[in-house]
């Protein structure tokens, strides 16, 4: 499998249920289009990345799948919290995450691919969960943005990490919010492929992993 994503989390995510892993990244144009929505930006830029990476390739792996993902926090007001510019920025959004509900949506682009990487299936989709942050003292916030952890992430957390201890609630998938629904794609890759056993075999896989 080609993963069009530099992330760490989710190279883990899928090498935790046992798919042999190329790491391409694919580099686009994130900025926001006017009007556009939480969930539809991230769909449109799991769909780009995966189409980017694919017209670089020349031929494909071997089990022909390409994946790639985008992760977005955002609030109520529909406001996108990226990563933080600096530590002032991860205060700001950490404020304005403290003692609310605020909502992660990962897009994700599937592609099945011939041996000259021709597109031959895809398969996209979002999924979005909800988490409820405990109210945060400042102490606790520039505690939390003194680890470092803040400024490679959207939203200036990390739930894996350290940033778990600011987290009171998780309604959905979890894995969502790390960064890749790996439940979901496995079962999307599965309905992709026609391999109705890929469950089964990423289950068992993963145990020997």
């Amino acid at each position: 499998m080609i993963l069009a994503s530099q992330s760490p989390r989710r190279r883990d995510l899928l090498a935790a249920v046992g798919f042999e892993l190329s790491v391409a990244p694919a580099r686009i144009d994130e900025a926001r289009h006017d009007g556009e929505a939480p969930v539809e930006l991230v769909s449109r830029l799991a769909r780009e990345k995966a189409r980017a990476c694919r017209s670089r390739l020349g031929e494909a792996p071997a089990d022909g799948l390409l994946v790639a993902a985008d992760t977005v926090v955002w609030t109520d007001e529909a406001t996108v919290l990226g990563k933080p510019a600096d530590a002032a920025d991860a205060r700001r959004m950490l404020r304005a995450l403290s003692g609310r509900t605020h909502h992660v949506s990962t897009g994700v682009s599937a592609l099945l691919l011939s041996p000259a990487a021709e597109q031959l299936d895809a398969r996209s989709f979002v999924e979005t969960t909800d988490v409820t942050f405990w109210p945060l003292e400042e102490a606790v916030i520039d505690a939390y943005v003194a680890t470092g952890e803040p400024f490679d992430k959207a939203g200036s957390y990390a739930i894996q990490g350290a940033g778990r201890l600011l987290v009171q609630k998780v309604r959905g998938d979890y894995a969502t919010v790390v960064g890749l629904p790996i439940a979901r794609l496995v079962r999307e890759l599965a309905g992709l492929t026609g391999r109705a056993d890929l469950v089964a075999h990423a289950l068992e896989r993963g145990t020997h992993a």
